[in-house]
């Protein structure tokens, strides 16, 4: 009867384990935040231990550790130790363990009124006791190599932690391994496309530069150049002359639309506000502009925002039908919000090539969102959210 009941209980605990493990699991594989990973490690890992203390550190370059999550049970009357920062004493044996890519467990001792700062406040033995815990078991984040930190589960002086314990956060720790190696390849995807996008907006800015100091100079010159030979030819070749110079000056204009679409002067020039007012003047469908914008932004933020505006005008044209297009932006907390919507004709598809999901690898490449609403026969809406700071 005993052993039936023991086996019962095993095998509920580990239903209860895998579940816990299933619902970190998930929120890795969805890409959610580190955050958001490791206030769910921490607290599952609660849970699964009846309320003992869970812990996640960072180890950080400075010799400390910070507590980046932290579940500590109501009743223990605990200030939350998320945020506090703790040294680590590289001569400890517990740390060597965790260096090894190991668990550790240690035991708390008397507290030894002598000791020195460091060994107070560190993961030690005395400290173990000096914060009111009577046993940790501590289990190593190991990164593609490297020691990015640990797992902790302490219990308080009235109760031993179980024999298992370094088996069962094991797989908890293994997870957060996995959703800081998420993390750290998405940030690394988007920081190579921002690279991209900024060497593209540098390569169109020179481009833009060069037919400005270059090309249309020297064409402004020569009209100059032929408007005075023309005073001096007979009248009758004047009429020829004055035809020539006047397409030479078409040229030039068209040669200024075509820097002006590779890279508006007036963007770097002036800034965001005068740059879409263009934009909007130039636009062949109306455009109702609310800016509320105050003072220049980063240079990244104005040239996405810029693009974004730019190319959903010339959608409304071509593709939408659109009798208005409306504008509003405006920066909010360190937060640029732009919202285009027009009146056409909706049920747009970006799997269609229309430009939207160009649109969103340039929000996207700055550290933004967009989000689309295209539905058929009531326009089409972006919203986009892009950090300013």
């Amino acid at each position: 009867m005993r052993a039936r009941r023991a086996s019962r209980g095993g095998l509920r605990r580990l239903a209860l384990e895998q579940a816990a493990l299933r619902r970190v699991a998930t929120l890795v594989a969805r890409g959610a935040s580190q955050a958001e990973v490791f206030d769910a490690v921490v607290v599952e890992l609660g849970r699964l231990f009846g309320g003992y203390h869970t812990a996640l550190l960072r180890y950080d370059a400075d010799g400390m550790a910070t507590f980046v999550a932290a579940y500590q049970p109501a009743h223990g009357g605990r200030p939350t130790l998320k945020g506090q920062r703790w040294p680590f004493d590289d001569d400890d044996e517990v740390t060597a363990v965790l260096r090894a890519g190991r668990a550790a467990r240690t035991e708390s001792a008397e507290v030894d009124t002598t000791a020195t700062d460091r060994t107070a406040h560190g993961i030690s033995r005395a400290a173990l006791r000096a914060q009111g815990y009577r046993t940790a078991v501590l289990a190593a984040v190991v990164v593609e190599g490297r020691l990015w930190g640990i797992t902790a589960v302490a219990s308080p002086l009235s109760r031993p932690l179980p024999p298992d314990t370094e088996e069962r956060i094991a797989a908890f720790t293994e997870l957060v391994a996995a959703a800081i190696a998420n993390a750290d390849s998405r940030a690394e995807l988007v920081a190579s496309r921002a690279r991209m996008v900024a060497a593209a907006d540098e390569a169109r800015r020179r481009i833009e530069r060069d037919l400005h100091d270059g090309a249309q100079q020297r064409l402004v010159s020569l009209g100059l150049q032929l408007r005075a030979v023309e005073e001096a030819v007979p009248d009758g070749l004047k009429p020829r002359l004055s035809r020539t110079v006047e397409g030479l000056g078409d040229v030039v204009e068209n040669l200024r639309e075509i820097s002006q679409g590779i890279h508006p002067a007036i963007l770097s020039e002036s800034g965001l506000s005068p740059a879409l007012k263009t934009l909007a003047r130039r636009s062949a469908v109306p455009v109702e502009l609310d800016m509320r914008v105050g003072e220049r932004l980063p240079e990244h933020v104005e040239v996405a925002a810029y693009y974004v505006v730019s190319e959903a005008l010339t959608n409304a044209a071509k593709h939408a039908s659109a009798s208005v297009v409306r504008v509003h932006i405006g920066v909010d907390s360190g937060t640029l919000r732009l919202s285009i919507a027009d009146d056409g004709i909706g049920g747009a598809d970006p799997a269609r090539g229309t430009g939207l999901i160009g649109l969103r690898d340039r929000v996207e490449a700055v550290g933004g969102t967009l989000d689309i609403s295209s539905i058929a026969g009531h326009g089409t809406s972006l919203s986009i959210v892009i950090p300013a700071r």
